[in-house]
């Protein structure tokens, strides 16, 4: 956690369309998010945020080389609240994430309920490409 957020998987031939964010079990979702958008010729980058404060610390140089600023197209996935993202995800990001409190069932239907799966988090980038056009 050195840097507070850290690139995990880019687009490997230029500068990525949409910006994937998350910490911990999100990044999962991220990640397939990510291969299914490479697979549709959509460039993407990951980036796992354990520290919003760490990140803050770093240099200007290292914060704009993670979160270029002309990548406007982001989308954060927080299974908590979504309190806190919009700082990253900007004016044309997208947030997925919870936005009701309490709920029980097995965590597979919950996750899908809530829309933390893949499918959702690719939605919400081709939403955030669009808009930041």
């Amino acid at each position: 956690m050195a840097k507070g957020a850290y690139i995990l998987a880019d687009a490997s031939d230029g500068m990525p369309q949409v910006i994937l964010m998350g910490s911990g079990s999100e990044i999962s979702l991220c990640v397939d998010a990510y291969e299914q958008l490479k697979s549709e010729g959509i460039k993407a980058r990951v980036v796992s945020m354990p520290s919003w404060d760490i990140f803050e610390h770093q240099d200007v140089a290292y914060r704009n080389k993670v979160l270029p600023p002309q990548v406007r197209a982001r989308v954060a996935v927080e299974q908590a609240s979504t309190f806190g993202w919009a700082q990253y995800v900007g004016p044309t990001g997208k947030v997925v994430g919870m936005k009701t409190f309490g709920a029980s069932a097995p965590l597979k239907e919950l996750l899908k309920k809530f829309g933390f799966t893949p499918d959702k988090v690719v939605e919400a980038a081709r939403e955030a490409i669009a808009r930041s056009k």
